[in-house]
């Protein structure tokens, strides 16, 4: 039961991601808002999409799933890092990355072991 929630929990982290990277490389309308009133180059979106994506797709996978989570705890940490700069939520990638890691802590024993180890 505990590996099929890391599941969901892992499959809701990654549709949400896929998403999030996806109108990032296509430069929807929302997201080039955002990007600058973040004051990002909207001509660093595609880029920043593709980091994304790849980080999501070595979660996605097995054998690279630790290495994806790691990157993506990196990512969410710039952006928390760039909300709290221009004072919009900062909390929900907080989650999100605990999220991440929740979701590979119970559906891989590797990491349940790791982080049970004393």
């Amino acid at each position: 039961m505990k590996r099929v929630t890391g599941l969901v929990i892992s499959w809701i982290c990654i549709l949400f991601l896929l998403f999030d990277a996806i109108t990032k490389i296509i430069k929807e309308g929302h997201v080039v808002s955002a990007c600058q009133q973040l004051g990002w180059p909207v001509e660093t979106l595609t880029p920043i999409g593709v980091v994304l994506l790849v980080c999501t797709i070595l979660y996605i996978i097995p054998r690279t799933a630790v290495l994806g989570a790691v990157l993506l705890t990196a990512w969410l940490g710039g952006g928390t890092a760039m909300n709290v700069r221009a004072g919009f939520p900062w909390w929900f990638s907080v989650v999100f990355g605990l999220l991440v890691w929740l979701g590979l802590g119970l559906r891989d024993q590797r990491v349940k072991a790791f982080f049970a180890a004393k």
